[in-house]
């Protein structure tokens, strides 16, 4: 199927594409991963289209100033994949970028984009959720944070005006030491999640939990905010009581829909296996090694 007619643009300057964006038809083009095959099949049907890659310094993910994390729009997944900054300090996303998508998605696609996307299957919002991260919007009217658990409100929905472009993400710094996983079931390489599990620690010295993020994809109609399961770690170390406890929890608000790639109740044990799974490296003595 042929794309209906659009009009393109490519901006050079972030103010040239934000004025752009006036027109409440349009739509921003970073990795077009997801855009482009919406359009073609008409599922999309932008009078505009804003392409941003001709922007300069949205392609960096480096730590600032305050010692957080910052990606900017134009950073591809396979610059997170290939990141020496990410494995030791932010060991959840290290884990996720490897896993999304193919390579020759990976060579394209961006994480910021991923977030706009809003699909309930996606990867880097579970990740950035379990994170605290927040995205940054900019518009002509300034710029404002907001946190990737509130940004996509719908499927393939998100909090963006329409006058505003996602420029960044955000993680938050630690105060103690991260630990971090994320599995994925899929059923061939490549493929949407059929459920997956972010997890996302902070472990003070003496090997206690002090901060947990726990987030699910693919189980849902967003992305899932796996609140009182980490609430349930808060305080531990992590003993075996605690982690089928927040097992438990994770696994009771998936909201999965039967289909080709499993059952509603497989998918769920399929939660409550991760979350054990991931928890399980955390221990103290699998610290230790």
């Amino acid at each position: 199927m042929y794309p209906p007619r659009f009009r393109y643009e490519a901006p050079r300057t972030l103010d040239e594409a934000l004025a752009l964006l006036a027109d409440d038809d349009a739509k921003v083009l970073a990795g077009g991963q997801s855009l482009i095959p919406l359009i073609k099949l008409r599922f999309a049907q932008p009078a505009l289209l804003v392409d941003i890659n001709g922007l300069p310094g949205l392609g960096h993910h480096r730590e600032t100033a305050d010692g957080a994390l910052e990606i900017g729009a134009l950073c591809r997944h396979v610059d997170l994949e290939r990141s020496e900054l990410l494995p030791g300090r932010y060991p959840t996303m290290a884990a996720c970028a490897p896993l999304v998508a193919d390579p020759i998605v990976r060579s394209r696609g961006t994480l910021v984009g991923s977030l706009c996307h809003a699909d309930p299957q996606g990867d880097w919002a579970a990740a950035m959720i379990a994170l605290d991260g927040e995205v940054v919007a900019r518009s002509t009217r300034g710029e404002r944070r907001i946190p990737v658990g509130e940004f996509a409100t719908g499927p393939f929905q998100n909090a963006l005006e329409h006058d505003e472009i996602a420029v960044a993400a955000r993680v938050p710094a630690a105060r103690d030491t991260r630990y971090g996983a994320f599995l994925k079931l899929e059923r061939r390489v490549g493929d949407f999640a059929t459920a997956g599990l972010a997890v996302a620690l902070e472990i003070a010295d003496d090997g206690r939990v002090t901060r947990a993020g726990l987030a699910l994809t693919g189980v849902g109609a967003t992305t899932l905010t796996a609140t009182d399961a980490a609430a349930a770690l808060i305080g531990t170390r992590l003993e075996p009581e605690a982690v089928e406890r927040a097992a438990e929890l994770a696994a009771g608000i998936a909201r999965p829909r039967s289909d080709h790639r499993g059952s509603a109740g497989y998918k769920r044990h399929v939660v409550a296996t991760f979350t054990r799974r991931a928890l399980a490296g955390f221990a103290p003595a699998g610290m230790a090694a």
